[in-house]
């Protein structure tokens, strides 16, 4: 018995995709895999840059659906928005995997290439800095990093001076009925949300009538979920980057393992882990 021949389909017909729209055609292939351009020639760099590229690829993805979400809770269509959650969340799973290929780059393979990175680093990504300020952790500081590109500085300066996903779901608890202070309302977006009484006392209100308010409980408990998932990414970040070059000054000029345990202890959705204490 002979192997069905790829190159023809069912009835026997040769497959021809000159003209057509084939699979390479539709995901941009030759774009996407001719983007890997190792500058030391060294084996292992390919793997570095896969991984980031790919996680690159995923956070906007990540993006899409945040701000979407966002706009759902602002408008107090939840169904779609628990959807699009749900789905950041198992993105930032999968970034969490990718850490676990990138730990298999030992401190001596990192090395061999590292010099070829220049001043390039992680602490320059636009896109995880808009990730940050779609969920709350704003600063304006973080801006600098990109104010020589200013097709990348007016986005994020739009993203920093908005209400964030967090900000949005407070706006709609006061919607609902509850008590919330004005000050978390009606605020300087740019800055961090900081804890509030009020709000949290709403949340411990959610959580006390889940059957009276089951929207809202199922939006707290995916808010929770990300913050969850993005903490684990912080990490296995940290984790990963001390495994392979210790406590050395990262490549951008950061402090490297320091800067980024430093971020662990930052709570983006403080009223949400506050109120479990207050039930």
């Amino acid at each position: 018995m002979t192997s069905p021949d790829p190159a023809r389909s069912a009835d026997g017909a040769r497959l021809d995709f000159a003209g057509e729209m084939s699979y390479g055609d539709y995901l941009q292939l030759d774009r996407v895999l001719e983007a890997q351009r190792p500058r030391s020639g060294d084996h292992n760099e390919l793997l570095f840059i896969i991984q980031h590229q790919a996680s690159e690829l995923w956070m906007k993805l990540a993006l899409h659906e945040l701000a979407a979400a966002r706009a759902h809770v602002r408008s107090g269509t939840l169904a779609p928005a628990f959807k699009m959650l749900a789905r950041v969340g198992r993105i930032f799973a999968q970034l969490n995997q990718s850490w676990d290929v990138l730990a298999t780059l030992t401190p001596a393979e990192y090395s061999a290439f590292r010099a070829a990175l220049g001043s390039s680093s992680g602490f320059q990504s636009y896109q995880y800095r808009s990730i940050e300020f779609m969920l709350g952790a704003k600063k304006a500081l973080m801006l600098e990093p990109h104010r020589h590109r200013e097709d990348l500085l007016r986005p994020l300066e739009r993203l920093l001076n908005e209400p964030s996903l967090y900000d949005e779901s407070i706006r709609l608890l006061a919607r609902r009925g509850f008590a919330i202070a004005p000050a978390a309302l009606e605020r300087d977006w740019s800055r961090p949300h900081e804890f509030d009484a009020s709000v949290c006392e709403a949340w411990a209100a959610v959580y006390r009538d889940t059957a009276a308010h089951w929207d809202l409980y199922e939006l707290a408990e995916k808010l929770v979920d990300i913050e969850d998932a993005f903490r684990q990414w912080r990490f296995r970040h940290a984790t990963t980057v001390e495994r392979i070059i210790g406590w050395k000054r990262g490549t951008g000029g950061t402090s490297g393992v320091g800067y980024l345990k430093s971020m662990l202890d930052h709570v983006l959705f403080p009223e949400l882990w506050r109120a479990r204490t207050a039930l």
